[in-house]
């Protein structure tokens, strides 16, 4: 098929290029850059061995959208385009409304427009809030506690009633729960503009001596170490589930949500404990007051993916670094 990946030279949209594109797809990336590298693409073409379509614009460009679907044949959306701290949404409430949301809006209009109702959208756990049980399964209640979870939650809304108004759309939701790892060729790593947000980047700055240490946000929660525990679950996996999902919705109409997950948690501490093994390194820690709207412990129950998608993580927590 002919893909739209938005937001395709990201973390997750740079992994989500490679493993379309091996399996025989046509991918069209619609990036604009505003946190990723144009180096990317080169490395791209570098790993498929293929010069892959590039749109550069925002995703609130509607027009622009509708050439790119228009010129590039597309059939399916895999829509990963979006701001993505948790941070920076606190201090930028409507930036983040309007990119998510209005950027979501401005693709589905696009969309309409060129008769194209098959679509894979970029969720996040962020949904569910302060865990009410665990593990987290998609009945769980939604609760952000955030703006950034929060558009998540409306943009859901917004795709579940597109398709109560029009029963051919084929629309799935995958709530990510902590990428973490990176392509094996070391060419697509998660490298953010300006200070990353994410643990493993921030580990990898500390190793390479760009950063003097980790902060280490509470070590007093309810863990077995006192530091948070998180679902991590390895990019690579992250992205089969994505192809996983477009299969899934080639061969049937509905509006679906899936957690992508591996089923077990691990510590701050933990995760940084398995680097130092893996570089043979110390890794300098600072602990420093908890974040506002950090949680203890949460991770996903990813039963539904497994029966529905037929696909489950495979990689270990070795395999990450």
């Amino acid at each position: 098929m002919n893909i739209l990946l938005t937001g395709g030279a990201g973390y997750i949209g740079s992994h989500a290029s490679v493993v379309l594109t091996e399996a025989g797809h046509n991918v069209t990336i619609f990036d604009n850059f505003c946190n990723s590298h144009h180096s990317v693409i080169d490395a791209l073409n570098k790993i498929t061995d293929k010069e892959l379509t590039l749109v550069e614009g925002d995703i609130r460009d509607t027009d622009l959208l509708d050439r790119a679907l228009s010129d590039n044949k597309i059939e399916a959306v895999m829509h990963l385009a979006g701001l993505k701290s948790v941070a920076e949404s606190v201090e930028k409430p409507a930036l983040y409304f309007d990119n998510n949301v209005g950027g979501t809006l401005s693709l589905i209009k696009a969309m309409q427009k060129n008769n194209i109702k098959m679509l894979v959208f970029s969720s996040s756990a962020t949904v569910y809030g302060e865990p009410q049980y665990l593990p987290i399964d998609e009945k769980h209640p939604l609760k952000a506690i955030n703006p950034y979870g929060q558009s998540k939650i409306d943009v859901e809304k917004i795709l579940s009633d597109l398709f109560e108004s029009d029963k051919n759309w084929r629309i799935i939701a995958l709530r990510y729960f902590n990428p973490i790892g990176e392509h094996s060729s070391k060419l697509i790593p998660e490298n953010p503009k300006g200070t990353p947000n994410n643990l493993m980047p921030i580990i990898v700055k500390v190793a390479q001596d760009k950063l003097s240490h980790v902060n280490i946000y509470g070590d007093d929660y309810d863990t077995l170490d006192g530091t948070g525990v998180r679902d991590y679950i390895h990019v690579m996996d992250l992205v089969t589930g994505h192809l996983a999902g477009l299969s899934y919705i080639k061969n049937h109409a509905g509006f679906l949500v899936l957690n992508l997950g591996t089923g077990k948690g691990f510590s701050v501490k933990e995760m940084i404990c398995e680097f130092e093994k893996k570089i043979n390194k110390k890794i300098p820690i600072k602990i420093i007051a908890r974040r506002y709207g950090d949680i203890a412990v949460c991770y996903a129950s990813t039963d539904l993916a497994k029966a529905t998608l037929g696909w489950e993580a495979k990689l270990r927590l070795e395999d990450f670094f």
